[in-house]
């Protein structure tokens, strides 16, 4: 299980706590808050390698988009269909890159997240 399961001090626990408020905060803001906000929090705040953060923010997602599909529920603002409609094929992405990020690299993983970080800064630069 690895560098997932540290022991928890007092300030990692607090670490842990300001990368959830941060992943949450964005994820309610933006849509975004897994993988662009907590995954690199992870890294850097708390010491964890790629893969555990990323299996540990895809925890977290799991919590964060249930109490905002309630929230956003509750409000009348959920296209169930559109949900669908996307949810159910990202599940067969989910699969694929879990394949994928068995069989590559950290620092090629790294990599391609950061080219996708700063394609994704510049679209919504030109197409805000």
């Amino acid at each position: 299980m690895g560098e997932a399961n540290s022991t928890f001090t007092r300030d990692r626990v607090w670490r842990l706590v300001l990368v959830g408020a941060a992943g949450g905060a964005f994820s309610a803001l933006f849509g975004v808050g897994g993988g662009v906000v907590m995954v690199p929090l992870l890294i850097f705040l708390c010491g964890y390698g790629s893969r555990a953060a990323t299996a540990t923010s895809l925890a977290a997602i799991g919590i964060i988009a249930l109490w905002g599909v309630i929230a956003y529920g509750v409000m009348g603002d959920v296209n169930w269909v559109l949900g669908a409609l996307v949810g159910i094929p990202a599940l067969l992405g989910v699969v694929v890159g879990v394949r994928v990020r068995g069989r590559v690299s950290a620092v090629v993983i790294s990599r391609a997240f950061a080219i996708v970080l700063v394609a994704a800064a510049v679209l919504l630069v030109v197409n805000p």
